[in-house]
């Protein structure tokens, strides 16, 4: 796969956090031309403008994260499930209402969210987090099949043990317990590489992934299977 971008200009939210840096790199080397916002997408208004200062974008590609919190369920408060919401769920429908209208008028168009298979299989003491990404999920199945006869595609990577400074550093990667937890609970054996799952990003988000709408692409060692 080479150069499967050349041309398309990539918006790629929360670019300093997450899978931000890498996609960033991925893209780049696949011929975007990436345009990489590291604001905070908590404020309404926030992404709205952050779509409106990129110009014309072919992709938007909805990094969006959040430190999960590890809460058992009776103990989860309103006001850590408005936060995990407000950062997670509450800026996908401002960065698509943004994004849209202009794929729509043009008919083509890419979004695609990097979400986590947290949603589709049952985690302790993460139903805050597994709720929000489960909510980012459907909502992606539904604006993908509306957004078909358009020609824009929407889609999802529902990720987990996948490289990545926010919820893998080194030292949770370092540690023993967890080395245990991956050879018990990943099929794989490993942690999907960064690279690995940029590249298939990168993938969705080019003319070959023109059939897929609406789809959630488990990307987790086969996690979810266990």
């Amino acid at each position: 796969m080479e150069r499967t971008l050349t041309g398309r200009r990539v918006l790629i939210t929360q670019a300093t956090e997450f899978m931000g840096p890498v996609l960033c790199d991925v893209f780049a080397q696949q011929g975007a031309e990436v345009v990489a916002s590291a604001e905070a997408l908590l404020a309404p208004s926030a992404p709205e403008r952050v779509v409106s200062d990129a110009g014309r974008i072919d992709v938007l590609v909805a990094n969006l994260a959040l430190k999960a919190p590890s809460t058992p369920a009776v103990d989860v408060t309103e006001a850590e499930w408005r936060q995990v919401f407000a950062a997670l769920v509450d800026p996908l429908p401002r960065l698509l209402a943004a994004a849209l209208p202009g794929m729509i008028a043009r008919r083509q168009g890419k979004v695609l969210v990097i979400g986590s298979a947290s949603g589709l299989r049952g985690m302790k003491r993460a139903s805050s987090y597994s709720a929000a990404r489960g909510a980012q999920l459907a909502y992606v199945q539904a604006v993908g099949v509306e957004m078909a006869p358009h020609n824009v595609q929407v889609n999802a990577i529902a990720q987990n043990f996948v490289d990545n400074p926010t919820y893998f550093p080194a030292e949770v990667q370092e540690n023993p317990r967890f080395q245990e937890r991956l050879a018990r609970e990943v099929p794989l054996g490993r942690l999907v590489s960064a690279r690995e799952d940029a590249l298939f990003a990168a993938y969705l988000c080019s003319n070959a992934a023109d059939c897929f709408v609406g789809q959630v692409f488990p990307v987790c060692g086969g996690w979810i299977a266990r």
